[in-house]
């Protein structure tokens, strides 16, 4: 019976992993370097795994606090081939990325681009889920 359970289990872990990875969305990243202050938070420091959403993202600010698990797809030809480092960070939404200046749908913290992808390239596409 308990191996019974455990066998469900697993494949029960393995079914929501597929269906995490089925349901990520596409966009771009770029990073920024200033934290403080933020649209969320004021002076708060709320650490180095954040990020500033797009407007596509921002929902006239209800997207403070949201947490994205971000992976970095491929480059985006500006210079560095293969950027992608592999695996994904988690990052927190503080801040809002505005118009004109946001190149990408989420502006990750050098610090979170760096995990993912080697800074050079600038942008990067990405895969991500809430």
């Amino acid at each position: 019976m308990a191996l019974k359970m455990k066998a469900l289990l697993v494949m029960g872990l393995a079914i929501a992993s597929l269906v995490s990875e089925a349901s990520a969305i596409s966009g771009t990243a770029t990073f920024y370097t200033v934290y403080v202050p933020s649209a969320c938070n004021g002076f708060q420091n709320d650490g180095v795994m954040i990020a500033a959403a797009s407007d596509s993202l921002w929902d006239n600010g209800a997207a403070c606090g949201r947490k994205y698990r971000v992976r970095c797809a491929s480059g985006t030809n500006q210079g560095v081939a293969n950027p992608c480092r592999g695996g994904a960070v988690t990052v927190k939404i503080v801040d809002r990325c505005p118009p004109p200046a946001c190149r990408g749908t989420i502006d990750l913290s050098r610090e979170a681009f760096s995990a993912i992808a080697d800074p050079n390239e600038g942008k990067i596409n990405i895969e991500f889920t809430q």
